[in-house]
């Protein structure tokens, strides 16, 4: 059940890396889980699933390990399946045609829970919707 609220983010998979790779990231979420709700598309689960052993075999790093974190901290986050994304692909479409249309999904899951994206990708500046850098997302959960 989807559960949006006024502290509610979509996840784009750059975060999704990031948490796993770094510390940072995985305790600011760990650390805001009981307050905000964390959603993200399929596909940006099917990125981090793809690059991320990429990432670590490139750096010689065992994936087991790492992979098991991409699982617990999954546990935080809901994903969003396509078919509830359907709604809003035209307009979210229409909005990133000009950037990564790849995209879209992230942002009509922010258009459908109308709540903002965090994301280290400025393609999702400027097309409708509040964006949050790791940088400043905790001045999002101060509000």
């Amino acid at each position: 059940m989807i559960r949006a609220s006024r502290r509610s983010l979509v996840l784009d998979a750059n975060i999704l890396i990031r948490a796993v790779l770094g510390k940072r990231v995985r305790n600011l979420i760990y650390e805001y889980a009981d307050r905000a709700h964390f959603y993200t598309p399929t596909i940006c689960v099917a990125d981090a699933s793809k690059y991320l052993p990429e990432i670590l075999n490139a750096r010689g790093i065992d994936t087991t390990p790492v992979m098991t974190v991409f699982t617990l901290l999954m546990q935080y986050v809901q994903v969003l399946e396509d078919e509830w994304l359907m709604e809003y692909e035209v307009v979210a479409k229409a909005r990133m045609r000009r950037r990564d249309l790849d995209d879209w999904p992230v942002l009509a899951a922010a258009l459908a829970l109308r709540c903002p994206v965090w994301t280290q990708d400025a393609d999702f500046f400027g097309v409708g919707i509040a964006t949050w850098t790791t940088e400043h997302i905790e001045s999002f959960f101060a509000c």
